[in-house]
């Protein structure tokens, strides 16, 4: 049964030993383990409207976080029947029963998301567009219905849309949940109507789009990324990613014992080595690949030549980013591991994102062990 009061993400594996290499671990989810991982990340635990900070040079920033704030707090309207309590005929317009935030890399949209999951009243969930059709994959469509059927807003960060099969699951969800009183919240950085650019050919799939975008009301948030307003803009590298990761203690978002002065709970590979390991893990279980661990260390870190690994990487920052998880690396930065081709194509955004996010993770302060 989904928890709808749970205050953090919950642990997907069992209590380990310190571990040494990412590449050992095979994690195994089970559909319940991801379900009842459907909160926001534990950096998100406590966030709300009133903890988020607009920047005052883009106005947009203040107007959104209200207007999700009024809808979060605002009943939606009963479904509207007519004669002998039979429901209405739907009109060729759906009603608006979610709000889309559209901006770009570090504005607070996943900040606002978590506010709207946290003010929200009755069941509610929280999840990344990946793990909704992992979800699906795992229950099958029917069964993904089921369990979320009576919640009352389903709150999906990074909406993408990769490939046709992910646009017609993820439009056929919504419409199934919206049609029972389920309200959204998403973000994303495309707008709706022009998700899949770039990726597949999205013309064929408009209708499908485009009804799915009718159900959302789209909030543009403009501003600057605040992850990388006060720090040098590029990833750090070290000489000697060992001796780094042995000046580091349990961080208070582990799972690792704290306050003992024991070691962190780290790994160690070539990035490579990792790059490949991720090809044999579903991208679901990339929570699971990273609980518990204070940091990953990756030596000779490398750019990708190949699009399909540069992808795989993106979802790993992705979960490393929600888990808080710093990264210490040698060789070329990570941020610049994107090669301009890719730049180039329609994953852009994605890249984007992750570069900003590894600039984060890089250079989060240390937690050197006491002497």
């Amino acid at each position: 049964m989904l928890d709808s009061h749970a205050p953090h993400r919950k642990a997907v594996l069992p209590e380990l030993a310190p571990v040494a290499h990412l590449v050992d671990r095979d994690p195994q989810v089970t559909p319940q383990q991801m379900a009842d991982s459907l909160v926001p990340p534990p950096q998100f635990a406590t966030a709300s409207f009133a903890s988020y900070r607009p920047d005052p040079e883009y106005a947009s920033q203040a107007e959104v976080r209200d207007a999700v704030e009024a809808f979060v707090r605002t009943a939606p309207e009963p479904a509207k029947r007519g004669l002998f309590g039979r429901k209405r005929k739907e009109p060729e317009t759906p009603a608006r029963s979610g709000v889309y935030l559209d901006g770009g890399f570090g504005v607070g949209k996943t900040h606002l998301l978590a506010a709207a999951y946290h003010a929200a009243t009755g069941r509610k969930t929280f999840g990344t567009f990946i793990e909704y059709t992992a979800l699906v994959g795992a229950l099958g469509f029917q069964g993904t219905v089921d369990l979320l059927r009576g919640t009352a807003l389903v709150c999906i960060d990074e909406f993408e849309l990769d490939d046709p099969g992910d646009t017609m699951v993820m439009t056929r969800l919504i419409k199934e949940l919206s049609e029972s009183g389920t309200r959204f919240a998403a973000t994303s950085n495309t707008p709706p109507g022009a998700l899949g650019e770039g990726r597949f050919a999205a013309q064929d799939f408009l209708r499908e789009i485009q009804a799915m975008s009718d159900r959302f009301d789209t909030m543009r948030i403009d501003g600057l990324d605040f992850r990388r307003r006060a720090v040098d803009e590029s990833a750090s590298v070290v000489d000697d990613v060992a001796s780094v990761l042995a000046t580091l203690t349990p961080s208070s978002s582990s799972s690792a014992p704290s306050g003992t002065g024991g070691p962190a709970r780290v790994t160690q590979d070539d990035f490579r080595a990792v790059v490949a390991h991720l090809a044999s893990v579903h991208p679901s279980k990339y929570v699971a690949l990273v609980d518990g661990l204070d940091a990953v260390g990756l030596t000779d870190v490398q750019a990708f030549t190949d699009q399909t690994d540069a992808l795989r990487w993106v979802a790993l920052v992705d979960r490393l980013y929600d888990a808080q998880v710093r990264i210490v690396a040698s060789g070329v930065p990570l941020d610049t591991v994107y090669p301009e081709v890719m730049l180039e194509g329609g994953y852009r955004k994605k890249y984007l994102r992750a570069a900003s996010r590894v600039v984060a993770l890089t250079r989060a302060e240390s937690q050197p062990r006491a002497s």
